[in-house]
């Protein structure tokens, strides 16, 4: 791919990005489905500079997805975008086509975009928006794909969760166990969870694949995080709109930064009006602050 400067503001700038590639292997594109709740591309951000390779269980993760692979380079305030691109382009860019050659081989359809930017937020945001990305992948290592975990907040966002899990794991052998926090009642948990499964096993999720898991706690990120132990990578929703999960205070960013695996975070939908549907009581976030 042969690279040129996007046309931009007046130093200084905010960030500077390389023009996106896009490459089809034989999976099938998520675009070309039928707009089915779950489905569209997901945003894998990677610091380029300072990432070596996608562990085996990301790339097992992803291998039926369509990624929009980011690679960008966060810069002091100080260092003018251009300037850095000319600096550090090219090594950054073939860092971003092996990471993306891994992903390919695996079987996902792949979009790269490779931007320096003063604004790691700000950019994240900016390209899953401009690419409808519906979910955004944290990265942490892991080493292998043999059991998720899925905990859900309520039925308004079973179908997008669910659903993209049972996308990108219809047809593989990995274990998914829905797990609910429950407000005290059982019945609308047990709800919650059925809808997971069926969700699931609609997409072709093997049933016998499936765990349900329920619990009670007042510090809902130290139960999933405990929880999560057990589990190579997590899907989760994130819990308020117009975020990548970078902001502090969300559940979703909390359990990446303690959990060591992978965090898949499933953007809210912008019709999604009001309190997300978190099935845990209000807690103070002090009162799960530290582990």
């Amino acid at each position: 791919m042969t690279a040129h400067d996007r046309e931009h503001e007046p130093e200084p700038e905010p960030e500077i990005e390389t023009d996106p590639e896009t490459t089809e292997t034989g999976t099938e594109n998520e675009s070309e489905r039928s707009g089915d709740a779950g489905s569209g591309p997901i945003l894998v951000p990677n610091r380029i500079l300072e990432t070596d390779a996608i562990e085996p269980g990301v790339v097992s993760l992803l291998s039926r997805a369509s990624v929009v692979l980011l690679g960008y380079h966060e810069l002091p305030e100080q260092t003018p975008p251009g300037q850095a691109r000319l600096q550090f382009e090219d090594r950054a860019q073939n860092r971003l086509d092996e990471l993306a050659e891994s992903l390919e081989l695996a079987g996902a359809t792949v979009e790269t975009r490779l931007v320096f930017t003063h604004d790691r937020e700000q950019t994240l945001n900016r390209v899953a928006d401009e690419t409808n990305c519906v979910a955004t992948l944290l990265p942490n290592p892991s080493m292998r794909l043999e059991d998720v975990l899925v905990p859900l907040r309520g039925e308004r966002s079973v179908e997008r969760v669910a659903g993209l899990v049972g996308n990108l794991l219809a047809g593989l052998d990995v274990s998914v166990t829905l797990y609910h926090l429950e407000r005290g009642d059982e019945r609308a948990s047990a709800a919650v969870l059925e809808r997971g499964r069926k969700v699931l096993t609609g997409r072709g999720v093997d049933p016998e694949l499936i765990e349900t898991r329920t619990e009670t706690s007042r510090t809902p990120v130290r139960a999933i995080v405990r929880t999560a132990e057990e589990f190579d990578a997590v899907v989760m929703g994130e819990s308020d709109p117009g975020v990548m999960t970078f902001v502090f205070g969300q559940t979703a960013a909390e359990v990446a930064e303690r959990f060591r695996g992978p965090v898949l975070v499933v953007r809210r939908r912008g019709d999604e009006d009001g309190p997300a549907d978190d099935p845990t009581v209000p807690v103070e976030r002090s009162e799960d602050s530290t582990e």
